[in-house]
């Protein structure tokens, strides 16, 4: 995709901000890093394995080929190495994170947060960490989190991440589905700053009376005597493109118009990248051309929430953001949900070396050692602590007998 000049850049119309703010603090976006797994599915491949072609997935969504993850990656390890690649590109250390947020929709535990694995492997002791659930607009429910914790004051350096594995939801016995979704992660480092500019607005929204068009169930039984249900993602294809196609331009003109700006203010969208259709909908109702919009679903496919942050870290890798460039982050996902941020591209130029890589690196290490370290420790304290079963056994029974024994069981 070739950048366009614009009259944008020519004759710029201020945009104001509506966020409040503590001691004028604004929340730049100072690192981006991306990890995608090796293995490329094409769609010649999935005509192996459901009844389709090459052509009618182009036509109807724009996908030539994702990517899937194999035996060794999760969303925590796919999101560790992204968030890796975004630290280095920032010059920062885990150590200066105050806080870690992760979006995704397809952890591999309902808990612990994919955020505090991620936590642990980067040695970011200091950082508070969790995961959010917005499906496709979790990116940016947790970028709007991460900006207003450092414009308030209650951080100075945040990590966002979008990192999933939807190849292990799907079902891939249905091809109005397994053609659309790959896996991947991509990150954003967050730094406080008093230049203007950054994380200018947001808006996010909810509908949940469309829940029933796109919903993957999380594997917890429907009563604690049931069955635990099927695990797979189920999609109402037509009343998602609907809502898409409306929500997608509704989300950037309401962004755009809390900044005061209109759409052709904007030098670059970058739109969740579901389906080339949907993106291609939006420009109408904007009146935008599509040179307007970076696009890269053709690679990827629909990575969910690390669909904006991938797209984002490519556009600004070939060249196409620069800056003081007005860039809109817009998409929606299930529950329904959607949302957009208006960034005015402000990137802080970091000194690095290769003495701070090293460093770096060496960090990861000593992450590593300290996490077995506190494993052990653990097992050591629980065998010391622990009293004999004889002795526990005993005490227990007289404790029973007189009525002051503990409970069996804490919770």
């Amino acid at each position: 995709m070739a950048s366009i000049e614009t009259p944008v850049r020519q004759k710029r119309r201020k945009a104001t901000s509506r966020r409040q703010r503590a001691n004028g603090r604004y929340a730049h976006v100072i690192g981006w890093g991306v990890e995608v797994p090796e293995r490329v599915l094409t769609n010649r491949d999935l005509e192996q394995l459901v009844d389709t072609s090459d052509e009618w997935i182009r036509e109807r969504t724009g996908i030539v080929e994702r990517r899937i993850a194999d035996d060794r990656d999760t969303v925590a390890s796919l999101g560790f190495r992204a968030a890796r690649k975004a630290l280095s590109h920032a010059n920062v250390s885990p150590r200066d994170l105050d806080l870690i947020i992760v979006a995704t929709s397809s952890p591999s535990n309902l808990f612990p947060a994919t955020a505090n694995i991620i936590q642990d492997r980067l040695g970011a002791t200091k950082a508070g960490a969790f995961d959010l659930l917005a499906a496709c607009s979790g990116f940016i429910y947790a970028l709007s989190l991460a900006a207003s914790h450092i414009e308030s004051g209650a951080a100075t350096t945040a990590l966002v991440i979008g990192t999933e594995t939807l190849s292990r939801i799907v079902d891939w016995s249905d091809r109005s589905t397994c053609i659309l979704f790959g896996d991947g992660a991509g990150a954003f480092v967050l730094r406080a700053g008093d230049t203007a500019g950054g994380v200018l607005e947001v808006v996010l929204h909810s509908d949940g009376s469309g829940c029933d068009h796109l919903y993957a169930r999380s594997g917890v039984r429907t009563s604690w005597h049931g069955p635990p249900p099927e695990q797979s993602l189920v999609m109402n294809g037509r009343e998602v493109y609907r809502f898409a196609s409306r929500v997608m331009v509704q989300a950037t003109e309401e962004v755009l118009e809390r900044a005061g700006l209109k759409p052709e203010d904007v030098d670059l969208i970058i739109p969740h990248q579901a389906n080339i259709r949907i993106i291609q909908a939006a420009a109408r109702g904007l009146r935008l051309p599509m040179e307007r919009f970076f696009v890269n679903i053709d690679r990827y496919g629909n990575t969910s929430t690390a669909s904006i942050p991938i797209a984002m870290a490519e556009a600004v890798e070939q060249g196409l953001v620069k800056p003081n460039d007005r860039i809109v982050l817009v998409g929606f996902g299930a529950g329904l949900t959607w949302g957009a941020a208006l960034i005015e591209w402000e990137p802080q130029p970091t000194a690095r070396s290769q003495f701070s890589e090293m460093l770096r690196e060496g960090w990861y290490i000593f992450a590593h050692i300290r996490s077995m370290f506190l494993r052990f420790f653990r097992l050591v304290e629980a065998l010391l602590w622990n009293p004999p079963a004889s002795r526990r056994d005993n005490h227990r029974n007289r404790g029973r007998e007189n009525g002051s024994g503990p409970p069996d069981q804490i919770m």
